[in-house]
């Protein structure tokens, strides 16, 4: 999070330029442009109520909960309140997205703030905008990942569409429409710094971290080329593409290798070796609508960074020893080491190397109108561990959406989703609009 003294700079820089924007030379706009409101408020209240089913023989419940071993189940409350605005003068806009939330169960309580985007643009032409502040840019087609989201904070493939805290950057946008086969054109260049009190959990200090996207419209396929250059993170570099094969049917995939990456193995005794190479993560995904109005979407992710099988099996195998180690002596460098591997890539929320993805969700379901039952499913295929989720979502209400959801999570020792910390979660949250 940026430090207080920092939010308060790209605060003021935004609204000073803002201020002078109102005293720039004559322009044209579009009639569009004088319909829309020069301020605008919305957001949502949620209440969210957890209760979770701990797996007290996995591997992260060792890590984290240890000390708890005669807990079995949680309840969590959580309260959030998120504010999206937007300021319009002249040829510039001023929009945010902030995040307040609550939180309390039987073991903690806590609440924070997050600056999720702030950013300042400015628009001299219809078809070129720069910007500065923090954006989250949402790049790639994938609908649970994203290999080429370079400068985006990962996605919950357990809710791809919650919005996500962005990072502070400029960028700008080159928009043309040539014709013919090729549609349109855009060019998307980032600048993303890192410093101790900026962006600082995007990487190694010091590095302004160029990145870029070009984007095409060729025969009604989408294509994405992107780029991330050296710097707090290994180069970076991919493409992506969408189609629509029939006004129901649409397919898209991505692709992206990451240069020299160095990733941590380590054995069931702790001995760890950072292997040091270049990795290819790649999707492909299909999504259909039925004409009973059925969503279906299905997505294979390769992660070229991830851990095979018996890679993962070691370090749930460190994890039981570390811990058996600490019971007896009080004390276990074992179990430290497999704590520091878990704060890193293989804590990770899917940190095997091949997932299958599949949602189901229906619009209107037994004739109701606004209800949208869904079932979602995860799966690792490599060791067959898996996670379903059946939900009920119902809209009907003015401005309300109310949802519920239960997880169920499912594999033996050793296993990705036999290891997690939790076995079962049921989930209720009542979210209101304004």
């Amino acid at each position: 999070m940026i430090a207080a003294s920092k939010l308060r700079v790209w605060a003021a820089v935004p609204l000073l330029v803002w201020a002078a924007s109102g005293h720039a030379q004559d322009y044209s706009f579009d009639a569009a442009e004088f319909e829309k409101k020069p301020f605008e408020l919305d957001g949502y209240v949620e209440f969210k109520q957890e209760s979770f089913a701990l797996n007290r023989g996995a591997a992260f419940y060792n890590l984290s909960l240890s000390n708890l071993a005669q807990r079995e189940d949680l309840d969590r409350s959580t309260g959030t309140l998120q504010l999206a605005g937007k300021l319009r003068k002249g040829m510039g806009t001023f929009d945010f997205r902030l995040n307040l939330n609550a939180q309390r169960d039987q073991l903690a309580h806590d609440h924070g703030s997050s600056v999720y985007e702030a950013a300042y643009s400015i628009r001299p032409s219809p078809g070129f905008t720069l910007e500065a502040g923090k954006r989250s840019l949402k790049w790639g087609k994938g609908y649970a990942w994203n290999p080429i989201g370079f400068v985006d904070r990962p996605k919950d493939p357990n809710d791809p569409q919650l919005a996500r805290e962005g990072f502070v950057m400029a960028d700008a946008d080159w928009i043309s429409s040539p014709g013919g086969d090729l549609q349109t054109i855009a060019f998307t260049p980032v600048l993303l710094p890192v410093s101790d009190d900026v962006n600082s959990d995007f990487g190694a200090r010091g590095h302004l971290n160029p990145a870029a996207k070009l984007y095409l419209l060729y025969r009604d396929t989408d294509i994405d080329f992107a780029w991330q250059g050296k710097g707090s993170r290994p180069a970076r570099f991919g493409m992506d593409f969408s189609r629509n094969l029939a006004s129901n049917f649409e397919i898209h995939g991505e692709w992206a290798r990451t240069q020299q990456v160095t990733r941590p193995v380590t054995t069931s005794a702790g001995a760890v070796t950072n292997e040091v190479g270049n990795a290819n993560s790649y999707l492909v995904g299909a999504r259909y609508l039925t004409a009973n109005d059925t969503t279906y979407i299905l997505e294979y992710y390769r992660n070229g960074i991830g851990y095979s099988e018996r890679e993962s099996q070691q370090f749930y195998n460190l994890v039981s020893a570390g811990a058996a180690q600490l019971q007896q002596t009080g004390s276990s460098p074992l179990f430290q080491k497999a704590l520091s591997l878990a704060q890193g890539s293989y804590g990770r929320p899917n940190p095997g190397q091949d997932y299958v993805y599949f949602r189901a969700q229906m619009k209107d379901a037994l004739g109701i109108v606004y209800f949208m039952p869904a079932l979602t499913a995860m799966m690792n295929w490599q060791d067959r561990s898996y996670q379903v989720t059946p939900e009920l979502q119902y809209t009907g209400f003015k401005n309300l959406e109310l949802r519920l959801r239960l997880f169920v999570l499912q594999g033996g020792s050793g296993t990705d989703f036999g290891e997690k910390q939790v076995s079962r979660k049921l989930e209720f949250y009542a979210r209101y609009y304004f």
